[in-house]
């Protein structure tokens, strides 16, 4: 069966030329309008990528994307006319797997697109099925659910998998460009600066968890889940 993407763009234009190029590649598209449209499509379509514009009528890529995260950990790519860092964080934080902004290469969407199936298809097919248990938190990678003193927390899939990863490696340090490797992939197109994001929010979420661990910075070099025994 062919690769399904959803296509939300309210430019008539750009959602043409996607599902003209995509198609000639194999995949199977559809296009919706707007952020209403969007998640309809979604939910009846259940497609394998969404290529989602932030400037929708109706309902933005960000309510779109919070509204795809509470429903599936399928991959989205968000595409903007806009280039700043705020909206870059904005969407790691809620969730978004790539950040590509217009007007883009043809040829470099096609690359991030295949490169952020291959990393979702990597983890969909791990048999990761042990549960990581410290004091008041477990992190299952399989369920991808993080619960903090025995109640589950609404968590973005790529922030449990560095959380998952930091755990698992407990007391050891990584790089940032090793975390980009290990948790986005080795072909990932984006920049150090998505860690900082991911462990940023990761902080926010288990503060006053626990003292018997902690996400450390370590300055110069990079970050470790640190676990006193």
């Amino acid at each position: 069966m062919a690769t399904k993407i959803l296509v939300v763009d309210d430019d008539p234009n750009i959602c043409d030329l996607l599902r003209l190029y995509f198609e000639n590649e194999g995949y199977e598209v559809k296009t919706a309008s707007d952020g209403v449209e969007g998640v309809s499509f979604f939910k009846m379509y259940e497609p394998d990528l969404v290529l989602l514009d932030i400037m929708l009528p109706k309902k933005d890529g960000w309510q779109v994307c919070r509204e795809i995260r509470e429903a599936s950990s399928k991959p989205v790519i968000m595409i903007t006319a806009k280039g700043e860092v705020f909206d870059k964080v904005l969407g790691l934080e809620l969730g978004a797997d790539d950040f590509v902004v217009k007007p883009f290469d043809m040829k470099e969407l096609s690359a991030r697109i295949k490169a952020v199936l291959r990393r979702y298809v990597a983890h969909d097919n791990q048999n990761e099925d042990e549960v990581i248990k410290f004091e008041n938190i477990e992190i299952s990678l399989q369920k991808y659910e993080l619960r903090l003193n025995g109640k589950p927390v609404d968590i973005p899939p790529k922030e449990l998998e560095l959380l998952y990863f930091l755990a698992s490696n407990f007391n050891r340090v990584f790089t940032r460009d090793q975390l980009l490797d290990k948790v986005w992939g080795f072909d990932y197109l984006g920049d150090s600066r998505t860690v900082d994001v991911h462990v940023k929010r990761l902080r926010e979420k288990l503060e006053g968890v626990s003292d018997k661990w902690s996400l450390k910075t370590v300055w110069g070099v990079g970050y470790k889940f640190e676990h006193i025994q």
